[in-house]
């Protein structure tokens, strides 16, 4: 019977740290946008530039940058 009034306040602190966390993290906008990332995943890379060991042509119209 003794050991309840020692996991009757841990529980409570326990729960106390939790609803911090969840605030917390709240607060601070980790759940602000939970779809985007998962769409992300499913667009397109990126075209690749030229190899870098390649050199520009000159008859391009554009100047290197």
């Amino acid at each position: 019977m003794e050991i309840l009034y020692v996991m009757i306040p841990l529980g409570l602190v326990l729960v106390a740290f939790g609803l911090w966390a969840f605030f917390w993290a709240t607060g601070d906008g980790q759940f602000d946008d939970l779809d985007s990332p998962g769409w992300s995943v499913l667009e397109d890379d990126a075209r690749p530039g030229p190899p870098a060991d390649t050199k520009p042509d000159p008859t391009s119209p554009e100047e290197p940058k």
